[in-house]
């Protein structure tokens, strides 16, 4: 006879206001001994599973798009996604992935053809706030980590990141000893500065200085050989970029930077030679380059040659050998500038 009496499934709706309850009950009462919260945290647990197959579908059906509409128009109207964010610290690995997941499903979900989600997340910066703040914190870093790069896919979002004082903190971020977490840091820094050309070409522009001062500093002359091994990778990804041709530019024409670089190209690391020597070519290949660049190029210029006629990939690269030979030429015909006085560079 029990089997004639199965409650009704939950319709989308009802799976989030019934979310927002937990949620909030969650929150609310702080006491881990508690049985009722241990209990209302299983429920949740299990009901983010049932969200989450709702988005994604079982294995056998795929999602109902309206299904997933009406769960997406509920999630942004009451706010439960603000809720489900600062919950998050309070559930097991295996709930949080599930939240993850969903998650990242809303950021692309379309209600009437438009995806809500960046209008929400535009009225609510501040989320982003609690997410950056994640990073000081080992046991949700990696969560709100994945949660911070769904989110910056939004363009609003992203500019608002770039434009706040949590980029500064990145370059202190950066420096985690956990691996894992160093490696998603890293991941969120890359999105931010290649992810929206435009926006990340502004940023640039007005944040020069202090930006490739931290850069250079903390990221391209760390001790840690994968902080730098990321940082001239990405420095490249940057510079080689159309949308960041004036920054490129202005980039090139600095001596000091260019100092930076030819210290790379003696990295130990071979990857990390490879992709300084992407970004070096840059300052070669500069027609309109600065007389103190040509004079340390001019007066280095045998143990340069020397270099780079060593310099080979384990692999057999048509590209890579044009840049070299287009380096050694230009290298090779230079002169020293009358008026400059001859600047050897005792590291290379």
């Amino acid at each position: 006879m029990k089997g004639l009496f199965k409650s009704k499934p939950r319709t989308p709706v009802e799976m989030v206001q019934l979310l927002h309850e937990l949620l909030l009950f969650v929150l609310g009462n702080t006491d881990i001994r508690d049985k009722k919260r241990a209990e209302k945290i299983a429920e949740l647990d299990k009901l983010l599973l049932d969200i989450r197959t709702v988005l994604f579908g079982d294995g056998q059906m795929e999602p109902n798009a309206e299904s997933c509409a009406q769960l997406t128009k509920e999630f942004f109207q009451k706010d439960t996604f603000r809720l489900l964010i600062n919950c998050l610290p309070s559930l097991d690995s295996g709930a949080r992935q599930n939240a993850t997941h969903v998650i990242a499903n809303l950021q692309r979900q379309k209600v009437n053809s438009k995806v809500i989600a960046s209008e929400y997340l535009g009225n609510n910066l501040d989320i982003m706030d609690t997410l950056l703040a994640g990073y000081e914190d080992d046991d949700i870093a990696w969560t709100y980590g994945s949660i911070l790069r769904e989110c910056i896919r939004h363009q609003n979002v992203a500019k608002y990141v770039l434009e706040s004082d949590h980029m500064k903190k990145f370059f202190i971020y950066l420096q985690n000893p956990n691996f894992d977490i160093a490696s998603d840091v890293q991941a969120t820094f890359k999105e931010l500065l290649t992810r929206h050309k435009s926006t990340v070409a502004e940023f640039l522009s007005v944040n020069y200085d202090w930006f490739f001062h931290e850069y250079n500093t903390k990221l391209l002359q760390s001790e840690s050989y994968i902080t730098r091994r990321h940082a001239v990778k990405l420095l490249g990804d940057i510079l080689l970029d159309r949308s960041n041709s004036a920054v490129m530019v202005r980039y090139v024409t600095s001596l000091e930077h260019m100092r930076i670089m030819m210290n790379l190209l003696r990295d130990s690391n071979k990857t990390i030679k490879l992709d300084t020597f992407h970004v070096f070519k840059l300052f070669v290949a500069n027609q309109n380059k600065p007389p103190e660049i040509i004079s340390v190029l001019v007066t280095n210029r045998s143990k340069l040659l020397r270099f780079f006629g060593e310099f080979n990939m384990d692999k057999e690269d048509e590209r890579f050998e044009a840049d070299k030979s287009q380096i050694i030429k230009e290298i090779a015909n230079l002169q020293q500038p009358t008026d400059r006085p001859c600047q050897d560079l005792d590291s290379f």
